[in-house]
This record gives structure tokens, C-alpha cells and sequence, in this order.
């Protein structure tokens, strides 16, 4: 499977700038959308969305894009998946910490599409590997980490550390870098470009694991 990133720029400036990379998964950051207000977009008054899913169908393939959501009056950090013209749904971030100016989304969701089972995680979520669990267990074939500015060292470690404990390859588009970590632990692409390509065989691997606990002992009754 090809992935394409666009680490800077909108989903209409690609659009506009006439290049279409061939790839089965293009991934845009949190400027791929902007700003999105779901009032205005059901008006009419804004087509962010209806751009994202024509690109989709255009370009034949899947696209994540990631954005700010506004609703009634709140802002969430927010990841929209679209494929063959339509919006398959939107993630939002779900741990924010005190002080920032977001919610919390409230579900967390694994993307049947064509370019494989897509478990997207959105913002500062990739701190969590609960999440990047949750994902394996929801038979994700890839996480895709749509991030703001990963200078440090930390969004790396932590996409690394996503894939190692998940058993699933990881990849993140963040604000001008490009990441790709393997279910190893091991950074397969770290590139500081506008755009760049990744490809990326999916590969099952399971191992039984056993846990001895205690506790849950019921004794048996002779009473009946």
C-alpha cells in the first residue's frame, strides 16, 4: 500500500496545485481542513467536507484530513476520513488536558476502508497507547496519527512506542514531518518535507500470550 503526506497546505491548495500523487491512503494535517464549522458546512455556507470527499473520488483513493470542528459553540481536534465521494466519518480527539481550549470527542472508531482497516488518532491522543491497543484489538490493519507541530523528540518515541505495543504499523503526518514507525518499534520514514511517499506491506503477526492471575475463584456448592 502507497501513502502520500502533505505536511503543509490545504486540501484545495493541493487541489489547486494540479499534482495527484497515485497512492491508496493520502494524508493531510490539521490544515488539510482549517477550521470547520458544522452549522455553516449544513448551510451550505461552507463546503470543507464536500471538498475533502470530491478529492477523494477524483483522486481514487482514501483521504484523512485533519481540522478544527466547531459545534454548538465548542472546538474539537478533529480527523475526517473520506472515500469514493463521500465521508466515511470524523474522530475526535479524546484526552484533553486542562487549560486547552477543546473537548473531548466521545467515541473511538476503526475505518473499514479500501486501502485497509484505518484506526485513526487524533492530537495529543498518540500520548495515550491504550488507544493504539484499542485499535489492535478492533483488527486496525494501520494507525494514522494526524499531529500539530512535533519538533521534540516525544510524538516520535510515542508513535514508535503505539506500534511496538499494538503489534500494528503506525504513521503520522504532523505539521512539515512525515513519520512511519513499524510493529518492530523501529522509524521506517522520518522525512521534513511538504510532501513525500511511504509504502507499506500489512502483515498479521499473532502470538498467544497467557496471564496468571488471582483471584475469581468460585467455590463449588454440594448443596443442590
Amino acid at each position: 500500500m502507497k501513502i502520500h503526506f502533505v505536511t503543509e497546505g490545504s486540501i484545495d491548495a493541493y487541489w489547486e496545485g494540479g499534482k495527484k500523487a497515485a497512492c491508496d491512503l493520502l494524508l493531510f494535517g490539521f490544515e488539510g481542513l482549517g477550521e470547520v464549522d458544522y452549522r455553516r458546512e449544513l448551510a451550505g455556507e461552507s463546503e470543507k467536507l464536500a471538498d475533502m470527499a470530491i478529492l477523494s473520488r477524483e483522486a481514487g483513493c482514501t483521504v484523512v484530513a485533519g481540522g478544527v470542528t466547531l459545534s454548538c459553540g465548542a472546538r474539537y481536534k478533529s480527523a475526517a476520513v473520506a472515500e469514493k465521494g463521500r465521508i466515511l466519518g470524523v474522530a475526535d480527539m479524546l484526552y484533553v488536558e486542562e487549560g486547552q481550549p477543546y473537548r473531548g470527542g466521545a467515541h473511538l472508531k476503526v475505518f473499514d476502508t479500501a486501502a485497509g482497516k484505518i484506526g485513526v488518532c487524533v492530537g495529543e491522543d498518540l500520548f495515550y497507547p491504550s488507544l493504539a491497543e484499542a485499535f489492535s484489538l478492533c483488527d486496525a490493519d494501520l494507525i494514522v496519527s494526524i499531529f500539530g507541530g512535533a519538533e521534540d523528540f516525544a510524538p516520535q518515541l510515542m508513535l514508535r512506542a503505539c506500534a511496538f505495543t499494538a503489534g500494528v504499523p503506525a504513521c503520522m503526518c504532523a505539521a512539515g514531518i512525515a513519520q512511519a514507525a513499524e510493529p518492530s518499534g523501529d522509524i521506517a520514514l522520518r522525512a521534513a518535507r511538504r510532501e513525500c511517499s511511504y509504502s507499506l506491506e500489512y502483515a498479521r503477526e499473532y502470538s498467544l500470550v497467557t496471564l496468571r492471575a488471582r483471584g475469581r475463584h468460585r467455590k463449588q456448592r454440594g448443596d443442590y
